[in-house]
């Protein structure tokens, strides 16, 4: 007959018990994971989170895998911990892989740790956030592994658009696991230590016969500046965690929370006068769009997502008297700031995020139409144009226009127009608001007159008179306002101020069906 524990001996084996889950794989592994640059779950929680604010859950759980002597093989936690916390004082929900057991590896009872957790999120209504560093699915348990994968992205699929989910890619990410971060709104990478791709270099060589490296295939250098699949990539794992608590600054707790607040000591009425000379007078001459973000923005701080992809468009988050609101801007330092098929899909996900969310959409407007050429046109550039014009016609939340400078044909109607429910459409006295150019339409209209060059720069001149200046659309009502350019961010916070209550529904529906 076994002796009953008193309750010393229960606290001694819990305190042991403990102990050995907080070790993980051993001092050996956390030298191994030191080695490599890495912290481990342990110590990214720590700078994640706020000091003593994490409380764990199902530290002890264990596998239930039997075949292959895992039954010998049994650490507490089974390679992932689960758990809340503090972000600033706002409340987060996180699991973070531990690659010094069974290298991060995902079980079944490591899937349903994450699962636990995730619903926790969902029920309490704030964010997730995975700290992701595995060496993928567990093989001696075979499809109860994969189907763990499974359980994960069906709570994925559920939490989408009601709480905010960040994935943060901290080692490698293969096979089935890189589909759970892909589904997430934001994907957070390391430089030189973290990778993602469905099949590895290995597998490449075999069927494809390129030789490639870890780094070139899924690296975060390849997935921020080529693939567009992750957002932001940062040196280390600190200062990606350091940004990721930023990044949680900007976003509400849920779908039905209000957009965080935060003081600031920026006048909210603060004229800026160098911006009236931001726009050249030369019509093809380039201007960066990040100042006049930076310089609308309270004290300058912009939140850029996806900085070094399709750098045509810039999609980012930044406070306007206090509070997040989201912004896009076609750059005129990129491709003249042309949209095409990649800005297109950067821009409509931004926008259909901060519409999710209830975040107020700032549109900054110079776009001289939609890039042309054969790969575009292969690429599916109608298709993704089309997307971002949905993003922008279904969203519900306070939109604001302004038109800075060019503002033609179809990239007209599609960036945040007047007849897309713009709300508050402003333009810049420097807007063309046209078809085309005035050169090129009038080689079109006046075809006959080529060769004539008075003629044609008469011709040029008349057009640019009638289209070249925002008065066309103002007389047609597409246009509110012409704005000093000076005035922006005052016109832009009495905006928001009077939207601040706005209600507008969609048609009921089940879901829509956006241009995939």
């Amino acid at each position: 007959m076994s002796k009953k524990l008193n309750q010393q001996e229960i606290l001694e084996q819990l305190e042991e018990k403990r102990k050995s889950a907080r070790t993980g794989g051993g001092e050996r592994r956390i030298a191994a994971q030191h080695a490599k640059g890495k912290l481990t779950a342990r110590e990214r929680i720590e700078v994640l989170l706020d000091p003593n604010s994490f409380e764990e859950y199902d530290m002890f759980k264990e596998h239930r895998c039997t075949d292959f002597d895992m039954d010998k093989q049994i650490i507490a936690g089974d390679g992932v911990i689960i758990g809340s916390g503090t972000i600033n004082g706002r409340l987060v929900f996180l699991y973070a892989q531990d690659f010094t057991v069974f290298g991060g590896s995902l079980s079944e009872a490591h899937a349903e740790k994450i699962c636990k957790i995730m619903k926790m999120a969902l029920t309490a209504r704030a964010p997730i956030i995975g700290l992701n560093d595995s060496g993928g699915a567990r093989i001696q348990e075979g499809v109860a592994a994969l189907g763990g994968y499974a359980d994960v992205f069906q709570l994925n699929v559920l939490a989408s658009g009601v709480i905010p989910q960040i994935s943060v890619i901290m080692g490698p990410c293969a096979g089935g696991a890189v589909y759970s971060p892909a589904i997430t709104d934001f994907i957070v990478m390391v430089k030189d230590s973290s990778f993602m791709f469905v099949t590895g270099p290995d597998v490449v060589k075999t069927v494809t016969n390129e030789v490639v490296s870890a780094e070139e295939l899924g690296g975060a250098v390849t997935h921020t500046v080529k693939s567009g699949v992750a957002d932001l990539a940062f040196d280390n794992d600190v200062e990606a965690l350091e940004e990721v608590r930023r990044l949680v600054d900007f976003l509400p707790l849920h779908n039905k929370a209000e957009i965080p607040s935060r003081q600031n000591f920026d006048d909210p009425m603060r004229d800026q006068f160098s911006l009236d000379t931001l726009v050249p007078e030369n019509p093809n001459k380039p201007y960066d769009m990040h100042e006049l973000i930076q310089k609308t923005v309270d004290e300058g701080d912009f939140y850029e997502i996806q900085p070094d992809f399709a750098k045509n468009i810039i999609v980012g988050f930044g406070r306007i008297d206090g509070k997040t609101v989201g912004f896009v801007a076609n750059q005129p330092m990129v491709l003249a700031g042309c949209l095409d098929v990649d800005s297109s899909k950067k821009a409509a996900r931004f926008v259909r995020f901060c519409d999710c969310f209830s975040i107020p959409i700032v549109t900054f407007v110079d776009v001289p139409g939609f890039l042309p050429g054969t790969s575009q046109e292969y690429g599916g550039v109608i298709k993704h144009g089309a997307k971002l014009l949905f993003a922008y016609g279904e969203a519900t939340v306070p939109k604001i226009t302004i038109i800075t400078r060019k503002a033609y044909g179809g990239a007209y109607d599609v960036m945040a127009s007047k007849h897309l429910r713009g709300d508050l459409n402003f333009a810049w006295p420097t807007a063309e608001i046209a078809v085309m150019g005035a050169s090129g339409a009038v080689e079109i209209i006046f075809r006959t007159d080529i060769g004539d060059d008075e003629k044609i720069k008469q011709r040029t001149d008349e057009y640019a008179a009638k289209f070249a200046s925002p008065f066309i659309a103002a007389k047609r009502g597409y246009i509110d306002d012409v704005i000093m350019p000076h005035a922006t961010r005052r016109r832009i916070v009495r905006g928001l101020k009077m939207l601040r209550h706005k209600e507008l529904t969609n048609p009921w529906k089940k879901h829509d069906n956006i241009p995939l």
